[in-house]
This record gives C-alpha cells, structure tokens and sequence, in this order.
C-alpha cells in the first residue's frame, strides 16, 4: 500500500491542503498555557533522556548547505552526553525537486536504508512526500511552540490539518535600494511605497541619469517569474492561476493583468536591465552603479554582500511597495526541516532537539551568525519571536550605511500577502508560464499574448488543478 502512495508521487495524483496547523480548543487560557508547558517539558525532557547510537545522520540540503555543517557539528559537540559518536553529513541537491525525487526514487526501490533521516524542503515539495508516507507527522511535537513562531510559521507545511514540517525560516519580500544613487539624482526613496510611484522613481532615474542606470532588472530565464511572478507580484495583487474548484484563470484574472501589466509597464519603458540574476554580468552592472533596486526575497541580502562589495554601506532596505488597490505587503517565502519517515528513524528525536535549539537557543545562533557574517555567508533572521526581541537582532549593518537588516527582515513581515494556492501541478505549470515570459522578455510576444498563451497552455497540459477544499 505505501508503495502505491510513493508511485502516485510520479504520477501526479496527490492533492494538498493548506490549512492551518495552529489548532485551537475552547480550553481556559490558563489551563491551556499549563498544556503547553508540561507537554513543552516532556519533549525536551525526553529528548535528553535518550542516548543515540553511533552512526551518521544524513540531511539534504539545497544552496550552500556547508555553512549549516558549522552549527551542527559545534552542536553535536556540545551534546556528548546524549550523541557521544554520532557525525551529521549534509549532502548537497540542486533543488527541493532534486530532494524529493531522489527521495521518492530511493523509497520505491526498497532501500531504506539509503534514505536520507532529514530534508529541507519548500511547500510544494512537502506536499507530494507527505502524501506519500514519507515525511514524519509534526504535528504533535510542535504544536507546544507554534505560539512562540512568527504568525503562520507552519501555515505552508500543514496538509490535511497535519504539520510535516518544522520551520526553518520565513523571509518576506522586500525592497533594496542604493541610497547614494537615490541621493545622487535627488528623488526620495519614500515615494517607492506604492508601485505607482516605484515606477515613477524608475523614470526619474532614466531621464535624471540620462539612461545609464535602471531601476532595475529583469532575467532572460526562468527566474523573472520565478522572482517577480510567483514569489513577488502575483501575490501581491492577489492574483490566481487556478480558481478555488482547480480551474485556470490565469487568463482572465485581474490581479495577473496587474502583476504581470506591472512588469510590462517597467520593461516596456526600458526601466530594467536584461541581465540574468546570480550572474557576473549583473553584479557588475551593481557596483558600477547601473542598477538602483531590487525588488525580492530577504535572501538577497546574501548575494549582495558576497559579490558587491563595492556598493558597502550605500543599500538599504524597505517593505516592498504596494499596490493601492490591494494594500498589501510583499508575500514570505517559508522553508522548512522535514524528518524523513524511514520506518524506525533513531535520530529523530535529536533531529527534533536540534531544531528546537537552532530556533530557540540565542547565544548559539547568534554565535554561528558572527561566523556567518564574517565569511558573508547565508544565514536568515529566527522565526523564534523573543529571539527577534534580542539587541542583536536589531544591531546596524555597515553594509546597510548603519540600518539594521535584521531588524527590517522582521517588521517587513508585518501586513505580507498570502502566497498563490499551492497545487500538485505547480512545478509543471511554472514552466508552461515561465515559457511564455521568457518569449516575451526576448521581445517574439506582447505580454498580452504571453498571458493568453499562458491560459491556452496550461488548460491543454494540464487542465484541471487538484486542490483540497
């Protein structure tokens, strides 16, 4: 039978629900704070209890993964007591997709024993392995700390009311903008707070500038929808792919005629260098002062500090800019620690003790940060909010002329977008879109054809979206 539910993983048969995980009850308050405690209590007490046997965890990892090798094994060190020989491994992917497939593959063949104990996952992702049996149910165990996450931490990791991942991190959608070109050219970067005037700074910086720096950019590839669509315009303007009962509207809809008209209108005025993001060729047009914003994940932060130095300490962030018929600020992007459910996993307790210290442990997390920051390594603000209380969370960056990004990542999560239904279709529809942007972007269509091929194509491959009411 568990056979048949992996298979069903290849075939596309799995549906999702994005219910929230953060169950209630008509209990006192009092009486369910002293739930909490005791249930919080006995986790941890019996997590400490256990003594794990020697061997390697295996964890799959996406990006640049070596970097968390460095807490673990500190961590690792400092649990002698409870993991005398036991070594972590993270082996590298090129994707959450790649972490499922192999995953899925792995399980179908009956090696078990090949699985990896723990992922990191996206949404989607999640979805398909969970409605396969292979993702260990969270739900119980977390449920004592979702009151001390951010709000809607484990909202994209619940399917059907169960919680199959612990969250990792939730970054919102933001504005970086190089102040001293702001500066330069004599227009205040206030006025970026609705993408009405976002688009007229980029004017003023064409015409100011005499063409030489762009508000912007824009990818030749995948990664305009995948940065500006999905991630960023599309929720924003409250835009849909599919309707509640799976069927597309991508065409018709008219949040996407304002996300994607957005676009047009920036691109259209020649406001967007064409340049293919985590590229040389675009840094090189950042610090030479070519391009002025990026509108994008918290995640740039990384990017910008590995491969521009030469712009330190003249960026800055702000929430995203609104568009003022919605009002609503940038959508978050979650990411998320999944235990594998390979039968008897040993480690998943420690698993579950590790996240719960990555998340909750200030003097280790921050001490891992310093270390983060020194190499201009990645790292994202805690989800845990009495961390996100901390000074050092709110300390300035020299690479933000003084302004603290930490503590811009966390309030521009205030007032975020929900982010497009998620469907077992998602990846292949994203490729059906991100083809038709990528004609558009080489200038064969109009964005007009390019929505309307969008909705002809995903109603011929596709069709109808499994979506879980």
């Amino acid at each position: 039978m568990r056979k048949k539910m992996i298979a069903a993983l290849l075939t596309g048969t799995m549906v999702l629900s994005t219910l929230a995980g953060c169950g209630g009850g008509n209990a006192p308050k009092e009486e369910k704070a002293q739930e909490t405690k005791k249930a919080e209590a006995g986790t941890q007490a019996a997590a400490k209890e256990t003594v794990y046997p020697s061997g390697t965890i295996t964890i799959y990892g996406t990006g640049q993964p070596q970097y968390l090798q460095e807490y673990f094994d500190a961590w690792l060190e400092r649990h002698k007591d409870i993991a005398p020989d036991v070594k972590i491994s993270i082996v590298q992917t090129e994707g959450h997709a790649k972490s499922r497939e192999k995953i899925t593959m792995t399980a179908l063949s009956g090696a078990v024993d090949d699985l990896p104990d723990a992922t990191y996952l996206d949404p989607v992702n999640i979805m398909e392995l969970s409605q396969g049996g292979l993702l260990k149910d969270e739900t119980e165990f977390l449920q004592p700390y979702l009151k001390d996450l951010v709000d809607g931490a484990a909202n994209d990791a619940t399917v059907n009311g169960k919680i199959y991942g612990l969250p990792e991190s939730v970054r919102p959608n933001v504005l970086f903008y190089n102040k001293e070109i702001f500066d330069k050219y004599g227009i205040d970067p206030a006025m970026m707070s609705t993408f009405d005037g976002y688009m007229e700074a980029g004017k003023l910086l064409k015409e100011k500038s005499n063409g030489t720096v762009y508000l912007s950019y824009i990818s030749p590839g995948s990664k305009t929808w995948r940065y500006w669509g999905r991630r960023g315009l599309m929720p924003q303007a409250n835009a849909k792919i599919w309707d509640e009962s799976g069927n597309v509207v991508i065409g018709q809809d008219e949040g996407t005629k304002l996300a994607l008209g957005t676009l047009d209108t920036m691109y259209q005025q020649g406001l967007l260098l064409k340049s293919e993001i985590m590229e040389p060729a675009l840094y090189d047009a950042i610090n030479n002062g070519q391009v002025a914003t990026f509108y994008i994940g918290a995640f740039w932060d990384e990017f910008l500090r590995k491969n521009c130095g030469a712009t330190s300490g003249k960026w800055r962030v702000m929430a995203s800019p609104e568009f003022e018929s919605v009002g609503k600020a940038g959508a978050p992007v979650s990411s998320y620690f999944c235990i594998v459910n390979k039968g008897d996993n040993v480690y998943a307790g420690l698993l579950e003790q590790l996240w719960h210290d990555f998340q909750f442990d200030a003097e280790s997390r921050n001490t891992w940060v310093k270390s983060m920051e020194k190499q201009n390594a990645p790292y994202a603000n805690p989800i845990c909010l009495k961390l996100l209380q901390d000074d050092f969370w709110k300390a300035p960056s020299d690479y933000y002329g003084g302004q603290s990004f930490r503590e811009m990542e966390g309030k521009c999560l205030e007032n975020g977008a929900a982010n497009l239904i998620i469907t077992p279709q998602d990846a292949e529809a994203d490729e059906i879109i991100s083809a038709e942007l990528e004609t558009y972007v080489a200038g064969n269509q109009t964005m007009e054809q390019a929505i309307a091929n969008m909705d002809k194509n995903l109603k011929a491959k596709i069709g109808q979206a499994k979506i879980m009411k």
